[in-house]
C-alpha cells in the first residue's frame, strides 16, 4: 500500500483558502505569519479576504497556493511514500518530502513568481488547452509553427496545454481545429510558462536554487521535467532549475507512480483538478483531497 502526495499548481487557488487552518491551528496561524514576514506583505489578508483579481497576480497566487499546501501538508500524521506537484506544485512536494525547508521553499516561489511575472511583463505571450487529439499530432503541429509554440502540460490523455508567442498561439490554435481538436481554449494567463520564453525567469531562479541547501527527500519526488523519482539533492535542484522553460509531464509522473506500486493519491491544497486528471488515468484509483 503506497500513498502518493501531490501538489496542485497555479488556478487552483480561490478566495478563503487557508482561512479555517489559520483560524483553527496555532501550528498553521505561526506558520502563515512566518510567512507574512518572509514575504514582506500580508499575503493572508489577501487569500483570506482579498479579491480574485488580487489573488490571480503571480507575485500572489503562487505563494498562497504553496502555503495553503504545505501548511496543510504539515497538519497530517501520514507521510507519504512518494511525492509529486504540477508545476509550481513541485515546490510543496519537495517541502513535504523534507527535501526543502518551510522558510526556503517560500523564498524560492517568491522568487519564482517575481521572475516569471517579469518575464511575461517582458514578452507578451500566452498559452491554450488542447482537448481531444493525440500528444503526437499536438507535438507536429507545434513544430510547423514559424514561432514560439510548444506543448506546456501534458495534464492528461488528450489534454494538452501549449505554450508560446500571442501570434503563435492564434496560428496553433486555428491548425489544431482543423486537425480535429474537440476543443482548443485560449487561457486567461499572464505569460507562457514552460516554454523558452521563460529564459530569463530560468536564469534568474537558478542563481536562487544554487545558493539554497536541499536535503534527501524521506521518499522519492517525481520531477515535471521527465516524470521519474529523485531523491539526489543536487540531481533534483538541476531539475527543478529546468523546469521554468520544459514541459510538465503530469500525465507520464501518474503513469510512472501507478506502475511503482502507487494505490492511493491524496491532492493536498486548493481545487480537485489533480485528482480529476489522475481518475482520467485510471478510473478505479482511489483519490482524495484536502483544502
Amino acid at each position: 500500500m503506497k500513498k502518493a502526495f501531490v501538489f496542485p499548481g497555479q488556478g487552483a487557488q480561490f478566495v478563503g483558502m487557508g482561512k479555517e487552518l489559520y483560524e483553527n491551528s496555532p501550528k498553521a496561524k505561526e506558520l502563515f505569519e512566518k510567512a507574512n514576514d518572509i514575504l514582506g506583505f500580508r499575503i493572508t489578508d489577501l487569500m483570506f479576504n482579498g479579491t480574485d483579481a488580487d489573488l490571480k497576480q503571480t507575485k500572489v497566487t503562487q505563494p498562497a497556493i504553496f502555503l495553503h499546501s504545505v501548511i496543510l501538508a504539515d497538519s497530517l500524521t501520514e507521510k507519504p511514500d512518494m511525492t509529486a506537484g504540477h508545476s509550481l506544485g513541485e515546490f510543496s512536494a519537495l517541502v513535504a518530502a523534507k527535501a526543502l525547508s518551510f522558510e526556503d521553499g517560500l523564498r524560492l516561489v517568491h522568487a519564482r513568481a517575481l521572475a516569471m511575472q517579469k518575464a511575461c511583463e517582458a514578452n507578451p505571450s500566452t498559452m491554450a488547452a488542447v482537448l481531444g487529439l493525440d500528444d503526437q499530432i499536438v507535438e507536429k503541429i507545434c513544430t510547423e509553427i514559424d514561432e514560439v509554440v510548444v506543448p506546456a502540460n501534458y495534464n492528461s490523455p488528450g489534454q494538452i496545454v501549449i505554450s508560446g508567442s500571442n501570434k503563435g498561439i492564434e496560428t496553433a490554435c486555428a491548425k489544431l481545429s482543423e486537425a480535429g481538436a474537440k476543443r482548443v481554449v485560449p487561457l486567461n494567463v499572464g505569460g507562457a510558462f514552460h516554454s523558452p520564453l521563460m529564459e530569463p525567469a530560468r536564469q534568474e531562479l537558478a542563481a536562487a536554487i544554487e545558493a539554497t541547501h536541499f536535503s534527501t527527500p524521506i521518499c522519492p519526488v517525481y520531477q515535471n521535467v521527465d516524470a521519474h523519482p529523485y531523491t539526489d539533492p543536487e540531481q533534483i535542484k538541476k531539475n527543478l532549475v529546468a523546469q521554468l522553460t520544459s514541459s510538465v509531464k503530469w500525465t507520464q509522473i501518474m503513469k510512472n507512480m501507478i506502475a511503482d506500486g502507487a494505490t492511493s493519491f491524496l491532492e493536498i491544497g486548493p481545487g480537485k483538478v489533480l485528482q480529476g486528471l489522475i481518475k482520467k488515468l485510471d478510473k478505479e484509483m482511489e483519490t482524495n483531497g484536502i483544502q
